[in-house]
Formats: structure tokens, C-alpha cells, sequence
């Protein structure tokens, strides 16, 4: 969680690290999955700040910038969801549940859902994942460290045993290779 102008800078200079960018501002014409993460990072910021009649005004500006964004990329992830290192490859599709707890460094496609089902709580994902494109994660389960989900997989079940691949419907372990080939791990100075 956000909570100190440190904490930003960190999240911030984190995402920019597992982007696989170098540069230290976004480019006008283009980077527009960093340019959400920024604003989901700053609205991140002021919405875990006290209610005052300023934060009110500068948090409901990055709200909207957010919503702006969210429908722009058809993406749509709530403020403190994911942990630092946070690496979106492609646009479109991408729907979290804002009940969700996702740890450091996550990789994710496009047309990745993670959600709840019937009133039930959202998953629980640890760090370094990699969820690979239109996989779907469903329900109140957990997925450990270091685990790769598979293309088009439909996660119901828990995934307990660290730096494992799942895939198929409903998903399976399907070998021991871990996230490590699909996540950067770019770590800060």
C-alpha cells in the first residue's frame, strides 16, 4: 500500500524496472500502459491519504484520470491491488476485482480475469506470477510464489506448491517451471 511520497517513488521506479523501461518520463505519443500505471500509482497515493478538503479535490482528479484510462485500454485495476513491479504487457481486456490481493512483481496479458464468483471473497496471488493471455482466476483462492498460469487456463482451485505451471480447464499442474523465465526481476539500488 501507498501511503508516503517514498513508497510512491519506489512503486513508481519499480514498474518502470519490470516495463523493462529506461527512460524516466513516458513519451508523449506512446507508453500508454506506463502512463496508466503512473495515474493508477498516484491515485493509489491519495486515495490512502486522510479526508481533507485538498486531498478530496486532488484524489477525485486521479480517480478520474483513472476511470479515463481504464476505459481507454480496456483495463480496470483498483487502487491497491497490486504490489510493487507491477508489468502489464498488452492492453485490452484486463478486468481485477478490487477485492483482490496480488503481491510484488506480477506479469500479466491481455484478456486476464481475476475475479470473484457468487459473493465469495477474490483471490490471493503471490509474488513474481506470471498470468499468461485470457486465463481466468476465479473464486476465493490462493496462488503461491512464483507460478506461471497458462493461456486460456480456468483457475478454481488453489495453487499451493511454489514455482509451478497451471494450465488447461480447469487448471492443472502441468510441469515444475517456475515464473522466473516471464518475470523481470530488475531490483531497486
Amino acid at each position: 500500500m501507498i501511503e508516503t511520497r517514498k513508497d510512491l517513488k519506489e512503486y513508481l521506479e519499480q514498474d518502470r524496472l519490470q516495463l523493462g523501461i529506461r527512460r524516466k518520463r513516458p513519451r508523449f505519443f506512446s507508453d500508454e500502459i506506463w502512463k496508466y500505471e503512473i495515474i493508477l500509482r498516484k491515485y493509489e497515493y491519495w486515495y490512502n491519504h486522510r479526508n481533507s478538503f485538498w486531498v478530496k479535490i486532488v484524489r477525485n482528479y486521479y480517480k478520474f484520470l483513472w476511470h479515463k484510462w481504464c476505459v481507454k485500454l480496456g483495463i480496470s485495476i483498483g487502487p491497491n491491488v497490486c504490489g510493487k513491479g507491477l508489468s502489464i504487457a498488452h492492453i485490452n481486456g484486463i478486468q481485477i476485482n478490487g477485492e483482490a490481493k496480488i503481491g510484488e512483481n506480477l506479469r500479466i496479458q491481455e484478456c486476464v480475469t481475476i475475479g470473484a464468483s457468487g459473493g465469495k471473497a477474490a483471490p490471493q496471488i503471490g509474488n513474481n506470477v506470471y498470468l499468461a493471455s485470457g486465463c481466468k482466476i476465479i473464486g476465493d483462492i490462493k496462488i503461491a510464489d512464483n507460478c506461471v498460469v497458462g493461456a486460456n487456463a480456468v483457475v478454481v482451485d488453489d495453487v499451493l506448491e511454489e514455482g509451478v505451471t497451471v494450465a488447461g480447464v480447469p487448471a492443472k499442474k502441468i510441469s515444475n517451471n517456475c515464473s522466473h523465465e516471464f518475470v523481470f526481476f530488475y531490483t531497486l539500488r
